[in-house]
C-alpha cells in the first residue's frame, strides 16, 4: 500500500528547502530530515490539498541495493507502516519528512528497519 498522493513530497525546490531548513535525526540505518512545511513551494505542482498535513519522501540509494525491486520493497514496507500508524489527529502537523536510508547490511532485516523507523518517528515528535 502506497502513501496517498497528498502525503508525498515532490519537486527539486521542495528537497532543497528540506536540506537547508531541517532538523536531523540520525540512526544506524537511516537519517530523518524534518522541516516545517512551506506549502507555497508546492503550488506549482498543482497539489489539490496543500494544507498543513505531514508529507513524506523516502529516498533509498543504489548503495543500499543495486536492484530497484529491493529498494521498492523497502519503500513499500515503510509506507505501509506509516499508513497504519498515522492517525487523523497526528496528520495535522505541518511538517515535511525526508527519510534517507544509509548503506548498511542491516537494511535487509525488516524488523530492525521498522524498529528504527518507529523510534525515529517518536524521537522527531511526528507521532506521539
Amino acid at each position: 500500500m502506497a502513501l496517498p498522493k497528498n502525503m508525498r513530497l515532490k519537486g527539486q525546490r521542495t528537497f532543497d528547502f528540506i536540506h537547508k531548513n531541517s532538523i536531523k535525526y540520525h540512526g544506524k540505518l537511516m537519517t530523518f530530515k524534518v522541516a516545517k512545511s512551506k506549502p507555497e513551494i508546492l503550488i506549482t505542482h498543482k497539489v489539490a490539498d496543500i494544507s498543513s498535513n505531514l508529507r513524506v519522501a523516502i529516498a533509498i540509494s543504489k548503495k543500499v541495493s543495486k536492484k530497484a525491486v529491493d529498494r521498492n520493497k523497502i519503500r513499500r514496507i515503510l509506507h505501509e507502516w506509516l499508513m497504519t500508524h498515522i492517525k487523523e489527529n497526528n496528520n495535522h502537523k505541518p511538517y515535511w519528512l525526508l527519510v534517507n536510508l544509509k548503506n548498511n547490511d542491516l537494511c535487509r532485516d525488516n524488523s530492525k528497519l521498522l524498529q528504527e523507523f518507529k523510534t525515529l518517528m517518536f524521537k522527531s515528535g511526528l507521532i506521539t
